[in-house]
């Protein structure tokens, strides 16, 4: 790991065990019928089209900022699936597909590492709606580690390097290194999700393209509308204009289509959210979850194709949206600066402004990850004030250079003295957390409420009045441009401010191309008597 910080860490315990993940099965048709009704026929669709590789279980993900997500009754009101679609020549339980599920499949032989279909799902603790929100695969941010980079290559450019640093360090064994390498891709991909977005991912949903197909087969084929005729070779698009039903093979060209469309990317992502919300329509105005023969069809598609994080209460989920309505589920796309940019090495990017995407997920999904208001029912007395006398110590658990000691100067700017600055040793800690000498710790527990809720880890080298905050990829407490000055940790917190504009700066990465409409890319929901016609 690079020196990343200041000081030589303190040895601290590990914290507990990290959960682990599984794929997503049948033990009843009564669990399917959730998961198939709720994750995918509801949330997921044609995000299962894509280009990577599909893993049987998801790994140790840290999600919900480590805290767990066990409940669908979230503390902050909602919870925010990221679902990814990937490309693979096997199931999700690694069974090689045979030659004929190739062929239906009509994406060829060759298979890699992107993940060409990217949604950020909300749903509220009281189900009454869906809100899916897609990421176009070519949209160009920066990475702290690879540098800038298209989101769709995230998840295989760090399993890659977890793969090499793996082999390297000697370890031989295929499935280690397979399982190893995805789970830091994931983590990877939900981190750069969560940056880019605002957004605490709660939840983690990878499925396949054999999976599209065999869950379009299941419900009989799901019905679209074209406003032209289209005839494109290369994905297979061969359709007239006007409303017809496709069934799996002819569903998969129809979404995965992106060459000649006015908009490109942007116009075979209105494709898939169209197809979704035909999808969800159909699935709640009909019989398919009452036919026995179709929720059995929709099991075996599910098992084939669909890998979750462990903590996944399907039924939990299925109580919550029993009551929804097709109106009630929307999908929408984020926006974009404009779909012709360059990047840096002259490839043709998505350009994003990444502080007007997050004004658009606080508006679209409300701004989830505000600390809930203490009750005016307590005395201040009551509660242990948040910025304390204790002692902190801040370790760097990411390969984001620098993050402890921005981390550590954002907190002595609120007004906690910070006597200790380092990295964590490798491999300790894998999500960002607060360690002390007692869960029960008052200053550590308002230490974590007023980082949003991190979770308490004991360590017995770690005295009452001591605290350790371990941030990692995943920690969006308060942070400063400028870095912790170890020689005068005693200096008062800077309360400076620059005189506000009107209008703040882009945070644009790459050059931006000919500028997209804003107004452009609709909000399209499952309801209605038809599908939605598109390009």
């Amino acid at each position: 790991m690079t020196n990343r910080n200041i000081r030589n860490p303190r040895e601290v315990a590990p914290p507990p065990a990290p959960r682990t993940s599984a794929q997503a099965g049948h033990p009843s048709l009564r669990v399917l019928l959730a998961a198939l009704s709720t994750v995918v026929l509801l949330l997921s669709g044609a995000g299962f089209v894509v280009s990577g590789k599909v893993s049987n279980s998801a790994g140790n993900l840290s999600l919900g900022g480590g805290k767990g997500t066990k409940s669908w009754q979230a503390a902050d009101g909602a919870q925010d699936i990221l679902l990814v679609g990937i490309d693979s020549r096997s199931d999700a339980q690694g069974k090689p597909l045979s030659p004929e599920e190739i062929a239906m499949l009509r994406a060829g032989d060759e298979e890699n590492e992107n993940t060409d279909t990217i949604m950020l799902i909300r749903v509220p603790n009281d189900g009454s709606s869906a809100t899916a929100i897609s990421i176009p695969r070519d949209t160009y941010i920066h990475d702290d580690v690879m540098g800038n980079m298209k989101i769709n290559g995230v998840y295989g450019a760090y399993k890659n390097a977890k793969k090499e640093q793996l082999f390297s360090s000697g370890v031989t064994d295929e499935e280690k290194l397979e399982q190893q390498s995805k789970e830091a891709g994931r983590k990877a991909l939900i981190s750069a999700v969560s940056q880019l977005s605002g957004v605490t991912v709660d939840h983690y949903a990878e499925v396949g393209l054999l999976g599209f197909v065999l869950l379009t087969q299941a419900v009989g084929g799901v019905e679209v509308c074209l406003n032209e005729p289209v005839n494109e070779p290369l994905s297979g698009a061969n359709f007239p204009a006007g409303r017809q039903t496709l069934d799996g093979p002819d569903a998969l060209s129809f979404v995965r289509q992106r060459h000649d469309l006015p908009r490109g990317d942007l116009d075979r992502i209105v494709r898939q959210q169209a197809f979704m919300a035909s999808l969800v329509h159909k699935v709640l105005s009909s019989n398919t979850l009452s036919s026995p023969t179709k929720l059995n069809n929709l099991a075996d598609a599910a098992q084939r194709s669909l890998t979750l994080d462990d903590d996944w209460d399907i039924v939990g989920l299925a109580s919550q949206m029993k009551n929804l309505t097709g109106g009630n589920v929307t999908f929408t796309t984020i926006p974009v600066v404009s779909i012709d940019g360059v990047g840096d090495y002259g490839e043709s990017v998505v350009t994003i402004d990444k502080k007007e995407v997050h004004r658009f997920f606080k508006d679209m999904l409300g701004d989830k990850d505000k600390p809930a208001a203490p009750s005016t029912s307590e005395t201040p007395n009551q509660d242990h004030k948040l910025v304390s006398d204790a002692d902190v110590i801040v370790l760097n658990a990411s390969q984001i250079t620098g993050l402890a000691s921005r981390a550590a100067s954002g907190l002595h700017q609120e007004g906690y003295k910070i006597t200790e600055v380092g990295n964590a040793p490798d491999g300790l800690y894998t999500y960002s957390q607060i360690v002390a000498s007692s869960e029960n710790d008052p200053d550590a527990k308002a230490l974590a409420t007023k980082l949003g809720g991190l979770p308490i880890t004991t360590s017995p080298s770690l005295e009452p009045g001591e605290i350790t905050v371990v941030v990692s990829s995943d920690y969006n407490g308060p942070v400063s441009d400028e870095p912790f000055d170890p020689d005068n940790p005693e200096a008062e917190p800077s309360t400076s401010e620059e005189p506000t504009t009107s209008e703040e700066p882009a945070d644009i990465v790459g050059q931006p191309g000919e500028a997209i409409d804003p107004d452009s890319t609709p909000v399209i929901d499952a309801g209605g008597d038809g599908p939605r016609c598109v390009n």
